[in-house]
């Protein structure tokens, strides 16, 4: 069973690594992708990505992707060329690892054009590269809470691999326990990669789970009691039960946080 210790210092160690306040506008450069598939690796989410914002997606720098915890975290991001794009900008996921430090971001090509003012969208995609600003935003999926798939990897009963779907919320998910319904004996899970978390302590029987997120400027558990029946099966999307709408706090210095 996880500890209230461990709770503290694993998130103290989370939100102390945080390089810049999320609530803050932040003043980068953004490219984009000719392929829309090429932007859900590192998080896992394969085409299940363009299932999130619209298709608008982005690869964000390692600060941004916080080793999969920022994984399907929500940004509203805006090209500054005033000309030739909008104030509102656009909002986008982030669904995969941008390597290149040139840029914080790499978008999806349909929302790199959402930056542009109307008929000004192959003129933005042109420039290949611009000057944005941008700011963390919640998350918002109406009528759909928190979900759970089950990876191709599994393998019942020796072990298991899930990974998180929609969530809301301006919060990061840093650890997950998993417990035959009933039972308080629970078991935590790893972060594989990305959205991606496992196990090969897999309990019997139908399984309930509790995510430890960050909320305010501490964290909390969110318990979803009744997940995946006693059959689960590979591949499949399993509702949670429960969504996140929490907005994490930071205790970072005052900052400019946009007009937004």
């Amino acid at each position: 069973m996880a500890q209230p210790h461990f709770l503290c210092m694993l998130l103290f160690l989370v939100l102390s690594s945080a390089t810049a306040c999320d609530r803050c506008v932040h003043q980068s450069k953004a490219s984009y992708f000719s392929d829309a598939a090429a932007s859900s690796g590192a998080c896992g989410y394969g085409s299940l990505a363009l299932t999130m914002s619209g298709g608008h997606l982005a690869a964000g720098v390692s600060s941004l992707h916080k080793q999969g915890a920022g994984c399907g975290a929500c940004f509203q991001i805006r090209c500054k060329d005033s000309k030739l794009c909008s104030s509102k900008g656009t909002k986008v996921t982030l669904t995969d690892l941008n390597h290149n430090n040139q840029t914080d971001f790499v978008l999806t090509s349909r929302a790199f054009m959402a930056m542009a003012n109307k008929g000004k969208g192959q003129d933005v995609l042109k420039l290949g590269i611009v000057d944005v600003e941008y700011k963390r935003m919640p998350c918002e999926y109406k009528n759909q809470n928190l979900a759970i798939r089950v990876e191709e990897s599994s393998q019942k009963p020796y072990y298991l691999a899930i990974k998180l779907l929609y969530q809301g919320g301006q919060t990061e998910i840093v650890a997950i326990d998993v417990a035959q319904v009933g039972s308080s004996n629970w078991i935590f899970m790893t972060r594989n990669y990305g959205a991606v978390w496992d196990t090969s302590r897999v309990p019997n029987g139908a399984l309930q789970f509790r995510f430890v997120v960050t909320s305010g400027y501490d964290g909390k558990w969110v318990w979803a009691k009744n997940v995946l029946p006693a059959d689960w099966k590979i591949g499949v999307i399993y509702d949670s039960g429960v969504q996140i709408t929490d907005i994490a706090q930071e205790g970072c210095s005052p900052c400019d946080d946009g007009n937004w």
